[in-house]
């Protein structure tokens, strides 16, 4: 399939936030409280004449989606970008050809394309500073084998899941990140 025919196939912002099971009220809230900076906003107004589409490969229980979906959704808005959803994990054939150092298939992956169907570019999962904070977090579990490892896995995520939606710098690093690669790419 081509990605034109992938983006038709997705759901609306709204079908996937009212399909969401987990993290609904975190996406929410950081939606809710994430706002362009007044001066960006020139900045995402110009993509308007590019008439870029997104597909957003995502699964709801992701905490990176939980925190970057929202971010880009509000540039969306901005550059009116019009974005649909896919489950990675129902469309591996497109997940695939997206894999994170040709192996993983982290999520959230924004692939932006244009009116031809052809990429423009993809970003995700995480901003760079968003995956030291996660090296760092990881770090410091006990291996695999010890006993206390998935109690302490556990209590990492809901650690991870509470700052992603707490803390504003995380936000700022992940619409830093999106609007590096976003401006880049106009002409």
């Amino acid at each position: 399939m081509v990605l034109n025919d992938w983006y038709s196939k997705g759901l609306s912002a709204q079908e996937y936030v009212d399909s969401m099971k987990q993290h609904q009220e975190g996406f929410i809230y950081i939606y809710e409280h994430f706002k362009i900076p007044a001066e960006d906003e020139p900045l995402f107004a110009n993509l308007r004449g590019e008439k870029w589409r997104a597909i957003i490969l995502t699964e709801d229980w992701c905490g990176d989606a939980m925190l970057n979906i929202p971010i880009f959704l509000r540039i969306a808005e901005v550059g009116r970008i019009n974005t649909q959803f896919l489950a990675r994990d129902e469309n591996p054939e497109l997940m695939d050809q997206y894999l994170t150092n040709e192996k993983a298939r982290a999520i959230p992956k924004i692939i932006i394309i244009d009116q031809d169907g052809k990429e423009v570019l993809n970003w995700g999962p995480r901003a760079p500073e968003i995956q030291q904070f996660i090296e760092n977090a990881t770090s410091s579990l006990p291996s695999k084998e010890e006993s206390q490892f998935a109690d302490k896995q556990k209590e990492m995520y809901q650690f991870i899941t509470k700052a992603f939606r707490d803390n504003e710098d995380f936000r700022y690093y992940v619409y830093q990140d999106l609007k590096n690669a976003l401006t880049n790419q106009t002409h």
